[in-house]
């Protein structure tokens, strides 16, 4: 591939890892809210499970010690492009920007899996229901 089109390809990963993450912050924050205020697409089977197994694979990987995937990716893509790519996990790598606080994998592994718990929570506080 040449250089611009890896390039591309990082900047459209970069953009579907921000949608991922865009995606599971907001789950975390409308579903206790929609039950709240009886909102019920908050309760839509296939969107609820999509979010639990998202942040599974994010809590999952983070335990095994390893970058998200499209961190990978991603990076490997910027580096045949010329550029410099992630040398930590992406979350890891914007809060250490920035908050200059050189954070260890464990520490985000430990976060990761307790937001996994609190959706496993949350699917028992806020069943989601079969249409």
């Amino acid at each position: 591939m040449s250089l611009a089109t890896d390039l591309l390809l990082a900047q459209t990963i970069l953009v579907i890892h921000l949608a991922v993450i865009t995606f599971n912050i907001f789950g975390l924050v409308v579903i206790p809210i929609g039950a709240w205020r009886g909102w019920p697409w908050v309760r839509i089977f296939w969107w609820r499970a999509l979010h639990l197994g998202a942040l599974f694979v994010v809590a999952i990987q983070a335990v095994l010690g390893r970058a998200c995937f499209l961190t990978i990716w991603q990076s490997q893509l910027q580096q045949a492009a010329g550029e410099q790519g992630y040398r930590q996990p992406f979350i890891q790598t914007w809060i250490d920007h920035l908050l200059f606080w050189n954070l260890p994998i464990l520490f985000f592994s430990t976060i990761y899996v307790l937001i996994w718990i609190y959706v496993l929570f949350l699917w028992w506080r806020v069943p989601p229901r079969w249409r």
